[in-house]
């Protein structure tokens, strides 16, 4: 369809259907009611009126302790904070050191590989002189040196003696650890609201600073945490982390409400266990790193070998800030809109459910659904004398009338104001008598014709009979005179129609006439015609009413 300038001026709206219930209007209301509040709690629980920004923080540490552990073959050692912190292995994390295993006197010069590290071997033929692996402690030298008793290996060029014990001490060295102190610094920013804050806030002071301890129950805002009661916060036991290490999460979430006299803006913090804690699940459990410390003795280098175990803490900051916009909040409630529709589907899925009678529904349904059907989809009714039913039929461009199969069936519906014209037409004494057939001659009949009365057409929506079956035909009838034929009779019904029409003779009166029989013979056959449908004549009736009322030109549009 051409594109007209017009339609730009147009407006298009949706048509309603009022329904008169007590019934449905109180439950309409009360799920809008329901639907309302849902809206409101939703929107003040999730503050959905507001504009959102994430969090930007940086994070420092700063741990403090000291501890006394006794060594084997080392004596009394005590760690303070440069021993037992060392530099951060991440980015917002600090590494506290919990147990050791300690190899002394370590020098440049040859020994034997250990196992299962090193080969073991019989002859210097089994070593290959500067061979290594990511496994081996050295170089090989090339000869098979004894280990053990029982034992032979490689000789390596390396730090010796080698590291041979394996498993770390328990209990651990430094289980002391759980009664040192971390002051955690966290400054965060809002960029899009301008806005900056850290975990100190602004009503502590020096004196609180130095006496407070993180406790959730009487101080959940203070900085500074004993690293057995983060642990413990983790649900975890620290002297059993402490053996292996492990890696504990240190969660800051910043929840922060901008609004004017609602303004709150403070930290929350939660502790969580981040690696596999069972030896059994992992191949490598725990945290461990190794580092030394040299000396000189007697001109010689050494080094005593630590391998360090520990827990790790990750600070992980998360936050969001949220401030009144009026936008946010028109979108909010423009998109909860849609929320009323869910009434509207649950009544009418309520109205078709056996919870109203069939007419009911069928009434609801015919008021508020109306069909169009497509042109090349036309659907057409027809009605033939030797059946007592309609037959609704699709239009078919190939196959005539009569053979098409019906799609449905419904009973006929009588046309009131056609029963009392034919009570009037009995009432005047006409007697209506049953006439034998008249079969008007046709030059050539059709093979879908049943009656013999029927003319040859080149259109299938025009091939059509008044029978099913071979029979007489219903123009041949004493009503179908009567009743589509009479001239006094259609007379009638025109003044009753248009009371002021003029009755003078001529070709506009003769088309009126042979329209009105049309009418008058689907009223008497086919009734009321089912939803959608367009009724269609037979060929006979139509040729005979044209026969009684013809058109001077010989031409007829219906």
């Amino acid at each position: 369809m051409p594109c007209k300038l017009l339609n730009l001026c147009e407006y298009e709206t949706h048509k309603l259907v009022r329904i008169q219930s007590v019934r449905l209007g109180s439950l309409k209301w009360t799920f809008n009611g329901v639907i309302l509040m849902f809206i409101c709690i939703m929107m003040l629980w999730n503050k959905e009126y507001q504009e959102h920004d994430y969090v930007v923080s940086s994070v420092t540490a700063k741990v403090k302790g000291v501890a006394l552990t006794s060594l084997p073959d080392v004596g009394d050692i005590v760690w303070d904070v440069v021993d037992y912190s060392e530099p951060s292995q991440g980015k917002n994390s600090f590494f506290v050191v919990t147990n050791v295993i300690v190899t002394k006197k370590q020098r440049q010069g040859k020994c034997p590989e250990v196992p299962p590290y090193g080969k073991v071997c019989r002859t210097d033929e089994d070593c290959v002189k500067g061979f290594w692996d990511q496994h081996s402690h050295g170089v090989q030298t090339g000869a098979c040196v004894k280990f053990d008793v029982t034992r032979k290996t490689c000789e390596v060029s390396a730090w010796c003696p080698i590291e041979t014990k394996k498993k770390p001490p328990k209990p651990a060295l430094l289980a002391s650890a759980e009664n040192f102190t971390v002051l955690i610094k966290n400054n965060i920013r809002f960029p899009n609201f301008n806005f900056m804050r850290r975990n100190i806030l602004p009503e502590m002071t020096e004196s609180y600073l130095k006496r407070c301890q993180f406790n959730r129950h009487t101080d959940p805002s203070c900085p500074i945490f004993r690293l057995g009661d983060i642990v413990k916060e983790a649900k975890e036991n620290f002297s059993e982390m402490a053996v292996e290490g492990g890696v504990i999460g240190i969660q800051i979430k910043w929840d922060c409400n901008l609004d004017g006299f609602l303004r709150n803006c403070q930290p929350k913090y939660s502790f969580r266990r981040l690696d596999e804690k069972e030896s059994n699940r992992t191949l490598y459990p725990g945290l461990n790193f190794r580092f030394a410390r040299y000396q000189t003795e007697k001109g010689v280098e050494e080094r005593t070998l630590f391998k360090a175990f520990g827990i790790r803490f990750d600070v992980m900051v998360f936050g969001k800030a949220g401030k009144f916009s009026i936008i946010q909040l028109i979108i909010f409630i423009g998109s909860t809109l849609s929320y009323y529709a869910l009434t509207t589907v649950f009544i009418d899925w309520l109205i078709g459910t056996s919870c109203y009678s069939k007419e009911a529904r069928q009434n609801y349904s015919e008021k508020k659904v109306e069909s169009v059907q497509d042109r090349q989809q036309c659907i057409l009714c027809v009605s033939f004398v030797d059946e007592n039913h309609i037959r609704v039929v699709k239009r078919s461009h190939k196959k005539s009338l009569q053979q098409v199969k019906p799609i449905s069936v419904h009973p006929c519906k009588d046309d009131t104001g056609h029963l009392s014209a034919m009570v009037g037409v009995l009432q005047k004494g006409n007697n209506i008598v049953d006439k034998p057939p008249q079969v008007l001659p046709r030059p050539s009949l059709p093979a879908w014709c049943l009656c013999g009365c029927c003319l040859p057409s080149t259109h299938p929506q025009e091939q059509l009979c008044c029978r099913q079956s071979i029979g007489r035909c219903i123009t041949t009838s004493s009503l179908f005179e009567q009743l589509v034929l009479s001239r006094p009779l259609l007379d009638a019904v025109l003044l009753y129609r248009e009371p002021l029409s003029d009755l003078t003779e001529g070709e506009q009166r003769i088309a009126a006439l042979r329209n009105c029989s049309y009418r008058q013979y689907i009223s008497w056959r086919i009734g009321a015609p089912p939803r959608e449908s367009i009724p269609v004549m037979p060929s006979c009736s139509v040729w005979r009413i044209r026969e009684e009322y013809p058109s001077q030109e010989g031409e007829y549009t219906v």
